[in-house]
């Protein structure tokens, strides 16, 4: 069945046998024979209750003109290209059914050769139809959460700035002692903030490369409050891709551990995080973050800031089931496990 080389209806009488009509006429598939120039010389009864055409109507050519004609040019190169290289192909495309109505089929076919000698081929056909209504419906969820997701994040994006904004407010009308407190809330619901931008930023929502996330998370977390004072490694074995939740709970940590490091040292201080990621076939992902500085002294003003770090891992943890041990110092690194199920190499 390709290109539109003529037509011709005595080609069937030597090409086909009457044992190999019994056979396709009775299996309960669409099914054709086309000759060595190309040109249809049989469908099987399946065929002809589909298209509600007669034997003589498909010979040839004649068959092509149910092919919708969006289809029709696409296919022909696609079958013509294959008949020329006597290779086997699959299609699909749009065939008019008796009732009018076009339906979609995966046309699969297949050289035929006897004693070496080329004789044309032997096809069947699925109708796909359900299957294709599925993708396209599958497609337009997807770009709908896009633009839901879009919305939310647009959404969030306000009300944290809102909320920034109240804080400090209430900050800088609270007694001397209590606004080091509120300047450390406020900054992390600014971190907060660049955690849902970076997820949303992500190339693949669904599957987020965690080594690539959390590098670019936790240099933009530094240029929040001390642009060019902090430095970002990440590094380890494999690639692992993670789930927005797991994502998200790990962002929330590593914006903590830069917190932490950025509120016990004078801001002319250099802070260091290290990430480690190993991501072994067949076994969990697994995280090691250490942070430091040259200065470890809590600068002046910053005594009365609660210690909330390792309370706020550790509810981050939780909620995405994540183990959790270790402080983030070179002598005891922050070590994080994460479920077992996500914890498979992906590259």
């Amino acid at each position: 069945m390709t290109g539109d080389t003529g037509s011709t209806g005595t080609a069937s009488a030597s090409v086909l046998g009457s044992a190999f009509r019994q056979f396709a006429d009775v299996v309960p598939l669409m099914m054709w024979r086309s000759d060595a120039q190309g040109l249809a010389v049989h469908h099987n009864e399946c065929w002809l209750a589909f298209t509600g055409r007669s034997p003589e109507d498909e010979r040839g050519h004649g068959w092509r003109r149910g092919l919708h004609p969006d289809d029709f040019e696409r296919h022909a190169a696609l079958v013509e290209a294959a008949f020329a290289a006597r290779e086997p192909f699959s299609a699909e495309f749009r065939l008019r059914r008796h009732d009018g109505a076009y339906r979609w089929l995966l046309d699969t076919a297949r050289p035929v050769d006897e004693n070496g000698e080329f004789q044309g081929y032997l096809g069947t056909c699925f109708d796909i139809t359900d299957r294709k209504l599925a993708e396209d419906q599958t497609e337009a969820a997807l770009v709908e959460k896009e633009a839901l997701l879009a919305e939310v994040y647009h959404r969030v994006r306000n009300n944290l700035q809102v909320m920034v904004s109240l804080i400090g407010l209430y900050g800088r009308a609270a007694p001397s002692p209590c606004r080091g407190s509120f300047e450390a809330l406020g900054q992390r619901v600014r971190a907060i903030a660049l955690v849902q931008q970076h997820l949303h930023e992500a190339p693949h929502i669904a599957s987020i490369d965690l080594r690539d996330y959390l590098h670019r998370l936790a240099s933009g977390l530094g240029q929040l409050r001390r642009a060019g004072r902090i430095g970002v490694t990440v590094d380890g074995t494999g690639t692992s891709l993670v789930e927005p939740r797991i994502a998200n709970a790990l962002g929330m940590i590593v914006a903590e551990i830069v917190a932490e490091c950025l509120d016990t040292t004078a801001e002319s201080v250099a802070c260091s995080i290290a990430i480690r990621i190993d991501a072994e076939a067949g076994a969990p992902v697994r995280l090691s973050i250490v942070s430091g500085s040259a200065d470890a002294a809590v600068p002046s003003g910053k005594t009365n800031i609660p210690n909330l770090g390792p309370r706020l891992i550790a509810a981050y943890a939780a909620q995405a089931e994540i183990a959790v041990t270790g402080t983030a110092t070179p002598d005891d690194p922050l070590r994080l496990q994460l479920p077992e199920v996500l914890g498979r190499i992906a590259g």
